[in-house]
């Protein structure tokens, strides 16, 4: 069974690496280009290809991979499946074509809903209590194919969207081993999609980060976990950015965005538009990420001081 894999971030390492120690041929790892990084903007490869490279699978990059070139290369391959995840580019019919087992995707999300680029941070953003993976054969529409096997998680009350990355793509690892082994068996039939429960989010930007502390505290302790590694919650303090990288409701009530308590022995709270949210993780401006109540130990917020004026 020749096998081409189409992947670039973390997420997608444990996938591939399921298929190489399952025994499959993986014949290529498509991935987005080296992209720059850091302050220096060195180009660097990313997780995907690192590991094929390491596995001695060949690597192949393509701006458009449904460009004409794309299209040689994979054809080239004659791969019998291929397999994607988090790989970043959509196929073209051409493209889904070329494997005549078709090409099976593993998704962040229980398809129908949640569909797009950022389903994981959605999901957190939204305030979900459980999620999942869904694996599914793709075809030319944006996470629309028939769905092939589900499995399900509880998604934790103070996990981060990085955190609940890291857990899904050990779950989708696992389901896609299971599911090629049912699907090219004749076991696992597809199974079209209901699209009455179909949900549609858009990619996150980093302006979504900005926090409107009129808004409940619930909802913005979801928008610093869904956001957190990227683009992360932010507000305004002392003239610079303060990042916000994990904080819960809790009770309290003032004007929003005034910090009613802050000192290390008690914590950081802010009044919100319900409530009062805990800021636990936090980065002042020039400052390095920490925890809150570590960075009171040796700075001092007053309270009374308002977050996100100017904004």
């Amino acid at each position: 069974m020749r096998v081409a894999f189409m992947g670039t971030p973390e997420f997608a390492v444990p996938s591939l690496e399921a298929l190489l120690n399952a025994g499959y041929e993986v014949v290529g790892a498509f991935t987005q280009p080296d992209r720059p990084v850091g302050r220096g903007h060195r180009l660097a490869a990313c997780p995907v290809k690192q590991l094929a490279l390491a596995r001695g699978v060949p690597v192949y990059q393509f701006e458009r991979l449904r460009g004409a070139e794309g299209l040689a290369c994979l054809q080239g391959l004659a791969p019998d499946l291929v397999v994607t995840a988090a790989f970043g580019q959509i196929l073209s019919q051409a493209l889904l074509d070329v494997p005549k087992m078709g090409t099976v995707n593993v998704h962040a999300s229980l398809l129908p809903a949640y569909r797009g680029a950022a389903p994981i941070n959605w999901c957190i953003l939204n305030g979900e209590t459980r999620t999942g993976v869904t694996t599914m054969l793709t075809d030319a529409g944006v996470d629309t194919g028939d769905i092939l096997l589900r499995r399900e998680t509880d998604i934790g009350e103070m996990e981060t969207a990085g955190e609940l990355t890291q857990r899904l793509a050990r779950l989708g690892a696992e389901l896609l081993v299971e599911t090629l082994e049912g699907y090219l068996s004749g076991r696992i039939a597809p199974v079209k999609q209901d699209e009455r429960l179909a949900s549609r989010q858009p990619m996150l930007k980093k302006e979504m980060g900005r926090i409107d502390w009129t808004r409940p505290a619930k909802q913005i302790a979801n928008q610093a976990r869904g956001l957190n590694p990227w683009p992360c919650a932010f507000t305004e303090y002392a003239g610079g950015v303060l990042k916000v990288y994990l904080a819960r409701a809790a009770q309290g009530s003032g004007q929003p965005g005034a910090v009613l308590r802050a000192s290390a022995k008690e914590g950081l709270l802010v009044a919100c538009g319900e409530g009062a949210l805990e800021i636990l993780e936090m980065q002042a401006p020039g400052g390095k990420r920490m925890a809150a109540r570590a960075y009171l130990a040796g700075k001092k917020i007053e309270p009374g001081t308002k977050f996100g004026e100017g904004m």
